[in-house]
């Protein structure tokens, strides 16, 4: 079974994002604009809107108009919007509007500021309103309409796409389409990467909800510009000092006009603006620019050889031979849950030691019997799997005097006569010395010391295995 969701992204290695300029950091305004796209009754809707407002604990109301909310969200369309604008045009700072189809439709002044400021515009979906409920298919048919309008509207087909109010089928929605230079429906990084849907791939740069003014609108938010401001040049400095060290990474920066564009909070911005202008290597970007030096750094690279993609067939061929001669192992980790943390050597490596270790003591001890002595019958007789051929080479075991052969046939017959199974050791990076001492120091352990020890060694054997075959 596969695990549908990625928690393991980047990991602890992120890639170097190699910014324009040697920037440190990649820094982007997004202005959404949803005026006139909100739920309302006169918009065909069913209740009024409620969401993002400073009505604290708003509420829709079915069936009529909520007037005090319709003229929160003019404020942001006849004042708040043109507040921003002269802010960031004057500043020059690139922007990305994230444009709801029918505000803009019903903005046209707005719209042509945007242009004149060679501002991007993405779409923002048909109307801003809750997805999550959506058929796919309506949901399908939004996009296309949304698609078609903006169009219309702007006179040029977006390329970027961000509903927000989003249903877990947005993402693969958008990517089936084809057509978009990235998706940001996502809060899952601080740096784009790819998603997958079938045959196709999608770039996501993803979004911010922290970094985002919509906190003067919720619960436990920001209750003053200064909470704002304070809280964008933290942010700003933990990023610009991990970009100092090598690994840049992307801020995003969400504003709303009918919130970011009251005059106190606008006074936050403008000064955070002016703060992060006082550092050079800055790449303010907008995030279609993002979006087109990402896709040409870090282009998609298809691999369907990860492990949590496989066939069961395949994935059984491939590593049903880590645990030596085990391939139960492996058929019981295929059959669980597996997803993209299981791709590298470690995750792999958890998944089927969980397996091994939650197996009867009966058939642990058989994958103990399943290793071959060091240096034994088998190995003169180069009847070893090639793993263990090259594991015991590495330790110069095939190339032992007589005196030293017949030290370890004497301690193997020792050991296994005490035990019930052989001795195993995890090999790489020792030599012939030290394999020795171990034997003789282990071999005076008790019969449910040294069992727990062969295994430890067991799975410690797999992860080096899994370690030549897979990213680390």
């Amino acid at each position: 079974m596969r695990y549908p969701r990625d928690l393991q992204g980047y990991g602890a290695k992120t890639p170097g994002a190699v910014w324009p300029n040697d920037a440190r950091i990649a820094v982007q305004f997004v202005v959404n604009y949803e005026e006139g796209g909100e739920n309302n009754v006169l918009h065909g809707d069913i209740a009024s809107e409620a969401f993002l407002s400073e009505i604290v604990g708003a509420q829709a109301w079915p069936g009529q108009r909520h007037w005090n909310m319709e003229s929160i969200y003019e404020y942001g369309a006849r004042a708040g919007f043109w507040r921003l604008y002269r802010l960031l045009t004057e500043r020059n700072v690139p922007v990305t509007v994230y444009g709801v189809a029918t505000a803009l439709k019903r903005s046209p002044e707005q719209v042509a500021a945007m242009q004149k400021a060679n501002w991007e515009i993405a779409s923002h979906g048909l109307k801003w309103v809750e997805h999550k409920d959506m058929d796919p298919t309506e949901e399908r048919r939004q996009i296309a309409e949304a698609i078609r309008l903006h169009t219309v509207v702007t006179g040029e087909r977006p390329r970027g796409w961000y509903t927000g109010r989003c249903s877990d089928n947005t993402v693969d929605l958008v990517t089936e389409e084809v057509g978009f230079a990235y998706v940001s429906d996502s809060y899952a990084d601080d740096l784009p990467y790819w998603h997958e849907r079938g045959d196709k791939h999608q770039l996501v740069i993803p979004y911010t909800l922290d970094t985002n003014d919509m906190r003067f609108a919720t619960a436990q938010g920001f209750n003053s510009g200064d909470q704002f401001f304070s809280y964008l040049k933290d942010t700003f400095d933990v990023l610009y000092a991990e970009g100092a060290q090598g690994a840049p990474k992307m801020m995003n920066i969400g504003l709303h006009c009918r919130l970011a564009g009251r005059p106190g909070r606008a006074a936050a911005l403008m000064r955070f603006i002016d703060y992060l202008k006082s550092h050079d290597k800055v790449w303010i970007a907008r995030r279609i620019d993002i979006a087109e030096h990402w896709a040409t750094a870090f282009p998609f690279q298809p691999n369907e050889n990860r492990p949590s993609r496989l066939a069961e067939e395949d994935f059984v061929a491939r590593f049903g031979g880590v645990f030596e001669h085990s391939d139960w192992i492996a058929k019981r980790a295929f059959a669980g849950e597996l997803g993209a943390v299981n791709d590298t050597a470690v995750g792999l490596h958890t998944a089927l030691s969980a397996v091994f270790r939650a197996a009867s003591e009966a058939e642990r001890l058989a994958v103990l019997n399943a290793h071959p002595d060091l240096a034994g019958k088998l190995a003169q007789a180069k009847r070893l799997t090639e793993s263990s051929t090259s594991e015991q080479a590495s330790a110069g075991l095939d190339a032992l005097t007589d005196g030293e052969r017949e030290e370890f046939n004497i301690l193997n017959g020792r050991y296994v006569k005490t035990f019930g199974f052989p001795f195993i050791i995890a090999v790489r990076g020792l030599g012939k010395a030290d394999i020795l001492a171990a034997f003789k120091r282990r071999i005076g352990n008790d019969w449910q010391t040294e069992f727990s020890t062969a295994c430890r060694q067991v799975e410690r054997i797999a992860l080096l295995r899994l370690t030549d075959m897979l990213p680390n």
